[in-house]
């Protein structure tokens, strides 16, 4: 009996261990991490990310087309592990109060407009689940922008007279969030 118990659990490590392997090995060079900061007057904002690769693919599009990303669906906004975003300050974060700490961020992409989230639930490595919607902290809804084709994930910052903007770009779509201090 104990045999078979020792057996069951040998399988188990090597199971574990392998996917822990493809996460590392596999995974990661296919959609690099990646971390995009921002700085000035005292605030910080940190995104950390994987950033797939379009790779001849439907990024954007309805499920009947085979998108890698279908309308009014659940996205990590990344790959791999959920994508996460921290705040040293309190910010209005496309005109919605959050409290400054560190929030998991994902999206909801549609043809005219993106629903971004912060959700408190950290830590999600393989994120491929929906997270827990009770843990929502924000949600907006931001206008979709055409952009120049773009090969990799890019979220990036940059700041005008108003605001700081998110941009998070992939194929040819651009949306933007307005980030101000509080």
């Amino acid at each position: 009996m104990k045999k078979k118990i020792y057996i069951g659990l040998a399988l188990l490590l090597v199971v574990l261990i392998g996917f822990v392997l493809y996460g590392v090995l596999i995974a990661s060079k296919k959609s690099p991490k990646d971390t995009v900061s921002f700085s000035e007057e005292g605030l910080d904002i940190n995104v950390v990310y994987a950033r797939p690769f379009k790779r001849e693919r439907l990024i954007f599009g309805e499920d009947k087309d085979k998108a890698l990303l279908p309308y009014g669906v659940y996205w990590r906004l990344g790959a791999n592990a959920a994508t996460e975003i921290t705040f040293s300050k309190n910010v209005n974060f496309a005109g919605k109060t959050v409290s400054a700490g560190s929030y998991r961020m994902y999206a909801v992409p549609g043809p005219d407009s993106f629903e971004i989230s912060l959700n408190s639930e950290l830590g999600v490595i393989f994120a491929n689940n929906e997270p827990d919607y009770t843990k929502d902290v924000v949600k907006v809804t931001l206008p979709v922008e055409s952009a120049p084709e773009t090969e990799q994930l890019t979220i990036s910052f940059n700041a005008d007279s108003t605001s700081i903007n998110m941009d998070i770009v992939w194929d040819k779509t651009k949306v933007s969030v307005p980030i101000t201090l509080q």
